[in-house]
């Protein structure tokens, strides 16, 4: 029996406030999509096996390069950041495992395993760092890790890598994700070709060492902290990558990683053709690499990026499993909150994904109906699913309203009180 941290009386409580209610919505709605030949129940039973990976460094507050101002209650070490996961998952039931960053998540791995199996989480991608400089690191990356001129500095990223299959393997995990920083900011800086060429030289030891049940998870981003150029800066270079890696490398794809007006369902869909869609980064972004709650900017983007999925899902190639997990920065709410939240927008986009009538859809595109093909994307879209969503939580023993069951028990005020303040004033993620 897994532990709960927030009392089962709370969420009990909370539940019989609203669960008359559900029940009138969610059959109310049940009626509406059986006159489209829906069945209300198989559309829950599948958004209850939909889960989406927390990144443990997202319960923290985030920052920008001015500042960054702390929460109250701010994580001490992964520990803490482990307890406030199991919140998440708790309230949610859409988050069973958490994705660790190394070096900032360091720890004795078995103790990290049980402090998670305390709370019935597993570990999903491990993610390196060689884009910022650790406590007592040798080389810095200043000017890059695994593209630097200097070899001695690319060992020491390529190693730190292969450090993290190591923790990942006794942990349970089965990827690794690398993203990295290098780049340059004034032209001349550096050779591009060169740089490319160690970077992938670098990768080619990295997947040397994963496990043969492992996946590389290779993420383009346009820009930051380079400006003028990044190694890996668009989904044709990050597609280059994994096939010249090997069966076990695919892209990932970070919806806050490309130009504005990019059209990301489209790239979702050709890595899918060509089976190198690793996953996800689910998030949101006004202006760039915003790192916003899921849904926050643009709720019919990820909506058009699950009609991909779903699409694949149905009739896509064999084993096809993107892994999903959120990558947020949550610098002015509570994260717990925007996190709980974001795994609700992306289960949400699932659940409308899964109405679109595809038999009339493909009749329309084959038809040249451009207008009836956007209608019937529309007609998914403006479902409120809303009681799908919340019914499935409650059969699976989270939270009708999850946000309205953590403030009900307190528990920011809680952990504000044993956890010491921490300091504002630096700038940078978490």
């Amino acid at each position: 029996m897994s532990e709960s941290i927030i009392s089962a009386d709370i969420v009990a409580s909370s539940n019989a406030a609203r669960k008359i209610d559900l029940e009138r919505d969610y059959a109310s709605l049940g009626e509406r999509l059986d006159r489209r030949g829906i069945a209300i129940d198989s559309i829950r039973d599948k958004v209850e096996k939909f889960a989406v990976a927390i990144p443990s460094w997202g319960v923290g507050t985030g920052g920008t390069r001015f500042a960054r101002f702390p929460g109250a209650g701010e994580p001490r070490d992964i520990f803490d950041k482990i307890e406030d996961c199991a919140v998440i998952q708790q309230l949610t039931q859409a988050t069973p495992t958490v994705s660790l960053h190394i070096p900032w998540d360091k720890a004795d791995p078995n103790r990290l395993k049980q402090a998670a199996s305390r709370f019935g989480l597993g570990f999903d991608a491990m993610n390196s760092n060689t884009f910022s400089d650790a406590k007592d690191q040798t080389l810095s990356y200043k000017f890059g890790s695994l593209s630097h001129a200097d070899a001695d500095t690319r060992r020491q990223a390529v190693e730190h890598n292969l450090e993290c299959i190591e923790i990942g393997k006794t942990l349970g995990s089965k990827a690794l994700t690398v993203w990295i920083g290098d780049g340059s900011n004034f032209p001349g800086q550096v050779n591009f070709a060169k740089a490319f060429e160690r970077y992938l030289d670098a990768m080619k030891e990295i997947y040397a060492g994963l496990p043969d049940d492992w996946k590389l998870f290779t993420e383009h981003k346009m820009y930051e902290p380079a400006f003028y150029s990044t190694v890996v800066q668009d989904w044709g270079t990050n597609y280059i990558i994994s096939r010249e890696l090997g069966d076990k490398a695919f892209c990932l794809v970070d919806l806050g990683h490309h130009a504005p007006n990019v059209n990301i369902e489209m790239i979702v869909s050709r890595l899918i053709q060509f089976k190198k869609l690793g996953g996800f980064h689910f998030n949101d972004s006004k202006y760039g690499d915003d790192d916003l709650d899921a849904g926050s900017i643009d709720p019919y983007r990820l909506f058009l990026v699950f009609n991909e999925l779903v699409d694949a899902e149905l009739s896509g190639p064999e084993g096809f499993d993107p892994a999903h997990m959120l990558d947020q920065s949550h610098n002015v709410t509570d994260p717990i909150e925007s996190l709980m939240l974001s795994a609700v927008e992306v289960q949400r986009a699932y659940a409308q994904a899964l109405l679109v009538d595809r038999e009339a859809l493909e009749g329309f595109q084959d038809g040249n109906d451009a207008l009836m093909a956007t209608q019937t994307l529309k007609a998914a879209y403006r479902t409120d699913v809303e009681p799908i969503l919340a019914m499935a939580r409650l059969k699976t023993g989270g939270a009708i309203d999850p946000v309205a069951a953590y403030r009900a028990a307190g528990y920011r005020a809680k952990i504000a009180a044993e956890r010491p303040a921490v300091a504002g004033g630096s700038g940078g993620i978490v």
